[in-house]
This record gives C-alpha cells, structure tokens and sequence, in this order.
C-alpha cells in the first residue's frame, strides 16, 4: 500500500496479478476495484487530486466490493 497524500484517501495498493485495486479512504472504508488496469494505477499515484482521478476514472467504471 502507498500512503497518499489527499483529503478523503488514506492509501491504495494495486495486485498487478489480479488487476486489483485497494482503497482505504480516511473515513475507514476500504474498497477493491476489479480489472483495473496498471496504467489507471499509475494514474491515480501521480494524479496532482487523488480523490478527482479516483472519481473521474475508477468510480462507476470498475466492478467493486466493500472489504
């Protein structure tokens, strides 16, 4: 997991085998996110809004389950 710097994320982790995304936002909730692509992950660590690339481009695009 990489700790990041955002006002509604704590940390996201990526299984590059898998093509798993993890979320812990700071409210507690972790969430994985399913066939999403290294690139997207690579996106979300350099994104300048963490919390805007996480809405713009996983939110609503990728199946999820609340951990």
């Amino acid at each position: 997991m990489h700790n990041v710097d955002s006002s509604n994320v704590a940390a996201v982790g990526y299984e590059e085998d898998s093509q798993t995304l993890q979320v812990e936002f700071n409210n507690g909730g972790t969430y994985q996110y399913f066939d999403v692509p290294q690139a997207i992950f690579d996106g979300l660590l350099g994104a300048s809004s963490v919390g805007q690339y996480l809405n713009q481009h996983v939110k609503g695009t990728y199946r999820y389950s609340r951990v």
